[in-house]
């Protein structure tokens, strides 16, 4: 047995908390500290610490399964293989290759969602493939591409956080989201920093807040217009960096212009005073920093609400500045990693534009196919499952269960019923993979190495501690099979390989040049630096300008300890000289505050709003299967004001409903008066009856293509005997 502990990262949020799991004389593994991780430096949640339990073959899956007379049986490998190359093969020949969908997930490691992508454009000749994480940060990642033509969650790595002047998260929770993050914002504190929690709640983070502001959920847009505003009338403006470093500024300032103090008030609740509070507290420091999350992101009009985010550091000189800037906090595992090297309808590896000839020439040359064979731009990942069953007949989906986190999700349970057929690759019987006419067990964070990049842009190596039980293979292993299956005529099952490393280095090749360049990381130098920031180009520099508080020590790495060769250090602060545009300023983008899809009325009266809870992860698919985690938070609830309690008659812990126009869900009452009265919450990690998204609005924010999860109009009534 082997007696050592093994260095990786937890299988959960996009902190990638480093860990180290040991081996115990019964069999399996513990997690044990491992402080030399910079990120959480040893500290961890309940859901990492008891990551281990979902390993265990009486929560896990062990076996094939295909479904025969109705029912989920067990099946040897190569049958469910057979079934799923048939199913796909049949769909691909009588419906043309978009009717089959490639559907993943951000928990996929970079080798799985670059292979997935490869597979769906080159084997099955398919558009058709997006992934939950377009639910994640897209809408904060097009508002970045707008203003510094360049997506990375963090521009900055998470140790910049205590040292900056004052920071505004905007709908985060990381109290309870990633709490081995919160001591970042205490620590901040401690330094004489000031926090400033935009949030409908008052959460346990906004409760660590210097100024805590409680919009109308779906009204950032309209707070950091009105903080702008501001801005402006005070002079507060930093009118040097404006014209040295940015481009736009007449028509975003008109647009702000219009959205004066008392005007925001009246639509986000807010009041004047506190609005001239965050702005002075936010102004006054030489430093500071705006961290968005999935409140504002969540909207269907989440990119201009970013947007208008972004516009307030500019004004105020606060990006590509040390110890300054926006950021974006990543939620999935690999959100980050998993949109950059081709899980999403419109990008290639290396996070390439798919309709860039350059883009498509580079990585067919890659791949060894015509660029002319790789199709277009596909549906977003609502539009495809809202295509399955009509367009799209088959669907091979890896780590993701929309049954549960898609919105209008009856309507998609409805969708994925309706498919000719549909193969799921999971570590668990998730709800959607019960649907599935093949599931196939594949292996999981501990049992497999492969590469994650975190919400800071750092690129991590998670190596594998267990061998995985017998009959369970990995992602890449599935899709090399099915590609002798589906390709061999072409060969073209050569280029996916089941050993991860070889997949990354024809990662590093497809990413080279492009905005996410891998191509000078190695697993190497991921072992031995505890991570890489990219960019990181394979041709390293001469000299590197560190800047502030960057280890002057990365200046050059040697590749090889016994040449001079110079590599790149990676980056781990971006836009400092200047950002990724044609002419290196950042653009202001003009927005205007607009309602949100839909405004309630005297039928749905009230705004639902969704989010998570500590204990639990996503949907719940892993987390629930954990007693620690189940007996911490056991099922779903509705958090409701005092007074909207008392209207309808419902005492804490009483079964309320609450309707929307796509459906009703029902769930114990939660009375607190840290949320408006205008407003309920559901945590979204249950099925059933207290699925939360059965309720959310679809409405797609127009260009991210983000539903509106975080808004929309419901009633609530008291549940009677």
């Amino acid at each position: 047995m082997q007696t050592t502990s093994t260095p990786t990262h937890c299988p959960y949020c996009a902190l990638q908390c480093g860990m180290n799991l040991s081996p115990l004389p019964s069999g399996g593994v513990e997690v044990t500290e491992r402080v030399d991780f910079p990120v959480n430096r040893g500290a961890l949640c309940g859901k990492g610490r008891t990551a281990p339990a979902v390993l265990s073959s009486r929560v896990r899956l062990t076996s094939p399964l295909v479904r025969s007379e109705g029912t989920l049986v067990p099946a040897t490998w190569d049958e469910a293989l057979d079934r799923i190359a048939a199913g796909l093969g049949r769909t691909r020949t009588e419906h043309g290759p978009d009717a089959c969908g490639v559907f993943g997930g951000g928990g996929l490691t970079n080798e799985k969602a670059y292979a997935l992508g490869k597979f769906a454009r080159i084997v099955l000749g398919t558009s058709q493939i997006d992934y939950n994480g377009r639910f994640c940060m897209s809408s904060a990642a097009a508002a970045g591409m707008k203003a510094f033509g360049l997506d990375r969650g963090l521009p900055f790595p998470l140790e910049d956080i205590p040292r900056t002047g004052c920071v505004i998260l905007v709908g985060s929770n990381l109290a309870e989201t990633m709490p081995p993050s919160l001591r970042y914002l205490t620590e901040l504190k401690e330094n004489g920093g000031t926090l400033i929690v935009v949030d409908p709640r008052r959460t346990r983070t906004a409760e660590q807040a210097d100024l805590h502001l409680a919009p109308r959920p779906g009204t950032d847009l309209a707070l950091a217009l009105g903080l702008l505003h501001l801005i402006v009338a005070e002079g507060r403006t930093d009118e040097a960096y404006i014209a040295e470093r940015t481009s736009g500024w007449e028509e975003a300032r008109a647009a702000a212009m219009a959205h004066w103090p008392e005007y925001v008030e009246r639509i986000t609740g807010v009041s004047v005073p506190q609005l001239r509070e965050a702005v002075r507290l936010f102004c006054e420091p030489e430093s500071a920093m705006v961290l968005t999350a999935r409140g504002p992101e969540q909207q269907s009009k989440g990119t201009d609400t970013v947007g208008a985010w972004i516009n307030l550091c500019l004004a105020t000189g606060r990006a590509g500045r040390p110890l300054s800037g926006y950021g974006c906090l990543t939620g999935q595992g690999n959100g980050q990693g998993g949109r950059e090297h081709g899980q999403k309808a419109d990008q290639l590896p290396g996070y390439r534009k798919l309709v860039d000839p350059e883009a498509r020439r580079h990585v067919a040359e890659v791949w060894g196919v015509d660029p002319d064979s790789l199709p277009g731009p596909g549906r977003s990942a609502y539009e495809l499952l809202d295509a399955l069953g009509s367009d799209i007949r088959a669907l091979l989906l890896m780590g993701s269960n929309p049954v549960v986190s898609a919105p209008r999700a009856a309507h998609i349970e409805d969708r994925i019923r309706s498919l000719d057929f549909l193969a799921v690759a999971d570590v668990v019987l998730s709800e959607t993979a019960a649907l599935a006419d093949v599931v196939l067990p594949v292996t999981q964070w501990a049992e497999e190495t492969g590469t994650t990049t975190n919400l800071e842009g750092r690129v991590l190596l998670r190596r594998q501690a267990i061998t995985p039980p017998e009959g369970v293979h990995s992602d890449l292993h599935v899709l090399h099979e099915l590609t002798a299956r589906l390709g061999a005529e072409k060969g073209l099952e050569k280029g996916f390989p089941t050993d991860p490393e070889e997949v990354f280095e024809e990662l590093r090749r497809a990413s080279a040049g492009g905005p996410a360049d891998y191509s000078g990381i190695t697993y190497r130098r991921l072992a031995e630096e505890n991570g890489v920031f990219w960019p990181c180009p394979a041709d390293g520099p001469t000299g590197h300008d560190p800047g502030d508080g960057e280890d002057a020590s990365l200046d050059v790495l040697p590749d090889d300890p016994s040449t001079d060769t110079a590599v790149h250090p990676g980056t781990p602060r971006l836009f400092l000289d200047r950002f990724a545009t044609e002419d290196g300023r950042a653009r202001f983008v003009p927005v205007s505050h607009r309602a949100i899809a839909e405004e309630p009325d005297d039928e749905y009266p009230v705004l639902l709003t969704t989010g998570r809870v500590v204990a639990q992860y996503q949907s719940g698919a892993q987390t629930r299967r954990v007693e620690e985690l189940n007996a911490a938070a056991p099922g779903p609830f509705v958090e409701l004001h005092p007074r909207l309690a008392e209207r309808l008659g419902a005492a804490e812990g009483d079964p309320v409903a609450v309707v929307s126009r796509r459906g009703r869900a029902v769930a114990p009452a939660r009375i607190t008066s840290s949320i408006r009265p205008d407003t309920v919450f559901m945590p979204f990690h249950w099925p059933g009856e207290g699925r939360a998204n059965t309720l959310t609005n679809p409405a797609l924010d127009p260009t991210s293509r983000m539903p509106e999860f975080k808004a929309c109009a419901v009633r609530v009534e008291a549940v009677r005997s």
